[in-house]
């Protein structure tokens, strides 16, 4: 049965358009490492596509090299082991410390990681779960979507554009936002999203702007 936290989801994204069930030796893996609330939510729900593919809840050994590749020399390799619960369609990668739960969002297509410093802190088993829900709760479909040059949303043209997603496969801007690209729909592709990030990560090192943060005294707490 549902709770009232992934209910709102729902109302907002809709069911499911694709889902795969999460085999029993996956949530075995996971278990004490990420929180048992998202375990229970892939007990229920598998790993799934929502809104045709502009969010997507995944399997985060799919993206193990490529969260260690962004989050190395950031600082934030040294608070916690983080790892990717879902994407969305652009390729942007949201994260969950096993110590600090939904803690940090890697932007890749803009060549940024972002975190805030209220979350990145030790959590209790509760909070842990709270962070999940939360992230689930407050997340609408227009923050999973980019915008044009223009301030138009890009998700519903490129749809129509390029044809729906594959599993392993983004949206990405070609030439690269990094590399001076422009943010339209004539430079979007389909592409491999594993071979993308993990090119895209070459090209620079990532803005942090979470500069602010204290990470010494993050790592002494």
């Amino acid at each position: 049965m549902r709770d009232e936290d992934f209910e709102y989801f729902i109302s907002k994204f809709g069911e499911a358009t694709k889902s795969t069930s999460v085999p029993a030796k996956s949530l075995e893996k996971w278990r004490n490492k990420l929180p048992d609330q998202l375990l229970k939510y892939w007990e229920q729900e598998g790993w799934c596509e929502y809104a045709n593919g502009l969010f997507c809840t995944v399997d985060p050994d799919d993206y193990e090299d490529i969260v260690d590749e962004w989050l190395t020399d950031t600082g934030l390799d040294e608070i916690d082991a983080f790892h990717v619960i879902a994407r969305s369609a652009f390729g942007t990668l949201y994260v969950c410390g096993e110590k600090t739960g939904r803690s940090v969002t890697i932007v890749c297509g803009l060549n940024m990681v972002s975190a805030l410093q209220n979350r990145l802190k030790v959590k209790t088993k509760e909070d842990l779960d709270s962070s999940i829900r939360s992230f689930f709760a407050f997340s609408n479909p227009a923050q999973f979507d980019m915008e044009d040059e223009n301030g138009q949303p890009l998700f519903e043209r490129v749809r129509s554009k390029l044809g729906p997603l594959e599993a392993h496969e983004i949206y990405g801007f070609e030439p690269a936002i990094a590399l001076g690209g422009k943010i339209l729909l004539e430079n979007l592709a389909k592409v491999n999203a594993n071979v993308h990030l993990t090119i895209l990560r070459q090209f620079a090192d990532p803005e942090l702007p979470f500069s602010g943060i204290d990470i010494e005294k993050l790592l002494d707490s």
